[in-house]
């Protein structure tokens, strides 16, 4: 900011006119070093006592400079500071002004509760896509931290089911409950739950006894970073190659490339074509690896099978050509 580029210079000038002071009472009057610097204090900052010692004309015209370049150097950074505490208070509160409209535009997004390390993984994940969401924390020093990330913060209790209103969970996608404790994250889902019945919940567990009370509280799926955490260090052992791929596909190691889904509407132009007919895979470049039904999942799909409306496209590709092919196939014929 430009304010606090000014307090910087000012405050280097303050510091030369006081050095400068000091050296000009020592040498031209040949006062102590500590004398000098006491006139140089008294005289900026205007309290009026007496001079220290008699002063000669020569030290009369010196401190004449002296009270003309560091009085008004003071009063500069008075002003300066005044204006940069408004403007960071006027910052502040149109900032969240200017947020919490954003907040309310808000629908089809999603909602993160917690701001730890679970949380903002999601969020990066989901900016990176990109996809709206918005995240409720509790700690206000710590959702400062990421003001640099452009993240839609909302400083509450998602506990509190008014904060969950504030936050538009009648109108989201998704909610994920990724706060520290287990007790916290059941009753959020509860609180979530009742307010949008449709609404799909992520919880996370820290302990294995935590996942089924989640389930029942409501959540759809129940995530343990620990448990995961164990998992990957045990395929990494046995499993390294398989590691090495999915990082590829997920986490966009490497090569360039995504595993993606693509919802199949009635109106699409795969709608009742064969995997064959579709040429997904000759003339957009991505290989389908399953497709999910409400019957369940058939995994790498023969050419002959049957593409229908409703289904999902567990699809593999560049980014690029997995979004092109999502708007081609929800595109009409």
């Amino acid at each position: 900011m430009r304010t606090f580029r000014n307090l910087k210079i000012l405050a280097a000038a303050l510091a030369f006119v006081v050095g400068l002071g000091t050296l000009g009472f020592h040498y031209v009057e040949g006062w102590s070093w500590f004398d000098g610097f006491y006139m140089v204090i008294t005289t900026l900052t205007t309290i009026g006592y007496q001079e220290t010692h008699p002063l000669s004309h020569a030290g009369r015209v010196f401190n004449v400079v002296v009270i003309l370049s560091g009085v008004s150097l003071v009063f500069l950074a008075i002003g300066s500071l005044t204006q940069a505490l408004l403007e960071f208070e006027l910052q502040n509160f149109f900032g969240r002004r200017r947020m919490e409209r954003d907040i309310g535009r808000l629908t089809g997004h999603y909602i993160i509760c917690g701001a730890g390390r679970v949380g903002r993984s999601a969020a990066r994940e989901l900016a990176r896509r990109p996809a709206q969401f918005v995240i409720i924390e509790a700690n206000e020093a710590k959702a400062q931290k990421f003001a640099s990330e452009n993240w839609l913060m909302l400083i509450g209790d998602a506990t509190q089911e008014q904060t969950l209103r504030d936050a538009q969970i009648d109108r989201a996608r998704g909610l994920v409950a990724a706060t520290t404790t287990d007790a916290t994250n059941l009753y959020i889902v509860l609180n979530a739950r009742s307010l949008n019945p449709s609404l799909r919940i992520i919880a996370r567990a820290s302990e294995e006894m935590a996942e089924k009370h989640l389930r029942s509280a409501g959540a759809d799926s129940v995530v343990s970073p620990y448990i995961f955490a164990g998992q990957r260090i045990a395929h990494s052992f046995l499993r390294p190659h398989v590691v090495s791929f999915l990082d590829t596909a997920t986490t966009h190691l490497g090569m360039d490339l995504e595993i993606g889904q693509v919802p199949i509407t009635p109106r699409s132009p795969f709608a009742g074509k064969t995997i064959e007919n579709s040429r997904i895979r000759q003339d957009r470049g991505v290989i389908i690896l399953a497709i999910k039904r409400e019957a369940g999942m058939r995994f790498n799909p023969a050419p002959d099978d049957r593409i229908e409306a409703g289904d999902f496209l567990i699809a593999m590709g560049e980014p690029q050509q997995l979004r092109e092919l999502e708007q081609m196939a929800g595109s009409q014929p």
